[in-house]
């Protein structure tokens, strides 16, 4: 059995190799991408509201940071 902390940090491990694999977040256009989508959409709102743990917050700060470094840049301005 596990606990919930030790689910959240095996999906946290598996959107962080899926983002530094892929170079992007997951997307809604990729169905089988959907459970990482869900979770990281479920965790922004978490996040947001104020109710995520001490802890968590962190290591989902750096994920984000991660993901938004792949964002591109408008090279037009």
């Amino acid at each position: 059995m596990t606990t919930r902390d030790e689910q959240w940090n095996k999906r946290y491990r598996e959107v962080w190799r899926f983002a530094k694999k892929n170079h992007r977040g997951p997307s809604r256009h990729h169905i089988e991408e959907h459970s990482l989508l869900n979770w990281m959409k479920f965790n922004r709102k978490s996040f947001n509201q104020g109710k995520m743990k001490d802890e968590r917050k962190k290591k989902f700060l750096k994920l984000r940071a991660l993901i938004t470094q792949f964002h591109r840049v408008n090279q037009y301005m």
